[in-house]
């Protein structure tokens, strides 16, 4: 039954806080208000429409003159830049509890680096049953869970339920409103990465939707010794088949040992490296090497140089994005660009109503 709804503004919405603390048992829905930059110019992809991407639903989604750039793209990967991307910010990211018995490694979205336009949260999580991040709600951005080792099935109050496997990476547009779950679907340890990448304000307010992608659809290229998943953006000269609202790429680069890599980044994206296993030497060779659960932060320039001069194989992701130039207000899973939208989708959440109807009466199989 759901709760009895005060008469008095004030009260209400205190009590809709209380309401929205005790639905989020985990402390990844911190607080934070920040104001980001002047307004970019926005240049804006197609997204696909709500289902599982097939081989042929990707083949189709290649742009007709992704050949002739694609010999561009490959010799751009294998040149060193005039103007190579330094390492401006460098974060460890420690373990910490999360969820309800989660551990993860927060790098974006902590005290330090509370944002990087268009990007609001970054974990490298680690859970094992019963542990995991119950039924909770989102609205006005993205998420994109990408599994590392193991697996995590999904629900929603919209019916959708699926589990996601190693390799396997599923692209949420939480939009106007979403109530969700997220628990392992296997014994022992499951890992992955997920990272939040914030909506325009005319896209906060669309319907949910989703792309998944299996490990096995996944774009990929090899050479010169270095491996790289292509999970949106291009490399090597080969194409995800991933769209995206907000301009952004997201590579899985592994590099064995002796190996160098140059990858271009588009000019006026905000770029950043995570490192998932072993250790390498990031934008200038004479830096010192960085290991595994750091986060680097790049500047400017033409794309990011890497060396790998250890012993051992070299795993990262690299992620970027167009900046959205606009006002960010969060409260927790909401994410906004005024206090009074903030205010709204509480209150929306709350009442069940505008996005969140289904929120009162579902609760998912793993609560």
């Amino acid at each position: 039954m759901p709760p009895r709804h005060p008469s008095n503004p004030r009260t209400r919405m205190t009590t809709t806080m209380m309401r929205l603390r005790q639905h989020l048992a985990s402390p990844i829905y911190t607080s934070a208000i920040a104001r980001i930059g002047n307004r970019a110019h926005h240049h804006r992809l197609p997204i696909a429409p709500p289902q599982k991407l097939r081989p042929s639903t990707a083949n189709r989604t290649m742009s007709s003159s992704s050949s002739s750039s694609s010999s561009a793209s490959d010799a751009a990967a294998s040149t060193p830049f005039e103007k190579p991307r330094a390492v401006v910010k460098k974060l460890l990211a420690e373990s910490q509890p999360e969820g309800q018995g989660a551990t993860v490694r927060r790098s974006i979205g902590r005290h330090e680096l509370r944002n990087l336009d268009p990007f609001l949260m970054l974990d490298e999580f680690s859970v094992s049953k019963p542990a995991g991040f119950p039924d909770h709600p989102h609205r006005g951005f993205e998420t994109v869970t990408y599994m590392l080792e193991g697996a995590f099935t999904h629900q929603d109050f919209a019916g959708h339920k699926g589990t996601i496997r190693t390799g396997d990476v599923q692209w949420m547009t939480a939009g106007r409103g979403i109530v969700h779950s997220e628990m392992p679907a296997g014994d022992g340890v499951q890992k992955g990465l997920q990272l939040w990448i914030n909506l325009s304000s005319k896209d906060k307010m669309i319907e949910p939707r989703y792309q998944e992608l299996q490990s096995k659809d996944i774009s990929r290229a090899d050479k010169d010794g270095v491996e790289v998943r292509i999970i949106a953006g291009e490399a090597f000269g080969v194409r995800s088949p991933v769209y995206t609202r907000t301009p952004t790429m997201y590579m899985d680069f592994t590099m064995r040992p002796g190996s160098e890599l140059h990858q271009p980044i588009p000019e006026g994206w905000n770029a950043f490296v995570y490192i998932i296993d072993g250790e390498g030497v990031f934008g200038r060779e004479r830096s010192a090497p960085v290991g595994a659960h750091h986060c680097l932060v790049l500047g400017p320039g033409d794309g990011l140089s890497v060396w790998n001069k250890s012993g051992a194989p070299l795993r990262f992701a690299l992620v970027g994005g167009q900046p959205l130039g606009e006002p960010v207000v969060q409260h927790g899973p909401f994410v906004m660009n005024s206090r009074a939208e903030i205010q709204q989708a509480m209150e929306d959440y709350y009442y069940g109503k505008n996005g969140f109807e289904r929120a009162t009466q579902w609760t998912s199989s793993s609560a």
